[in-house]
């Protein structure tokens, strides 16, 4: 297996790792894939800058989140901006009996000087039907 197609593979666990952990509101799981300088925008506009910051929200928010049903994430586009730099389009479904609702995500993400990949700076915006 090449290089890049190695670090696709990885940059696709972690985009599974997130509906995982967003699945099972795991707040520790999901903060372990953010680099320590990330940048979050969340999908209704709120900025965090830092772990800190993300890890304060995180914390409060996803373990007390409801929503019936399920979510899904789907990394649709994957661009290498550099090596050690990916750009991925991620495809944000929450399936419930009201019908489903949709999130498109950008996540960049870094490479590691241990070969990881992690969340470094991510947008998260609500997709409307008008």
């Amino acid at each position: 297996m090449n290089t890049e197609t190695a670090d696709i593979k990885a940059i696709e666990q972690i985009v599974a790792t997130v509906e995982r952990t967003q699945r099972a509101k795991d707040a520790e799981g999901f903060l372990a894939l953010f680099h320590p300088d990330a940048l979050w925008t969340t999908g209704h506009g709120k900025v965090l800058i830092g772990f800190d910051a993300i890890a304060e929200f995180t914390r409060a928010v996803l373990p007390n989140a409801s929503w019936d049903g399920e979510v899904t994430y789907e990394a649709i586009h994957l661009q290498f901006l550099r090596p050690d730099v990916a750009a991925v389009k991620v495809r944000q479904v929450y399936h419930s009996a009201e019908g489903d609702t949709e999130g498109a995500p950008l996540y960049v993400m870094t490479k590691q000087d241990d070969g990881t990949w992690l969340l470094h700076a991510c947008q998260n915006t609500e997709v409307r039907a008008d």
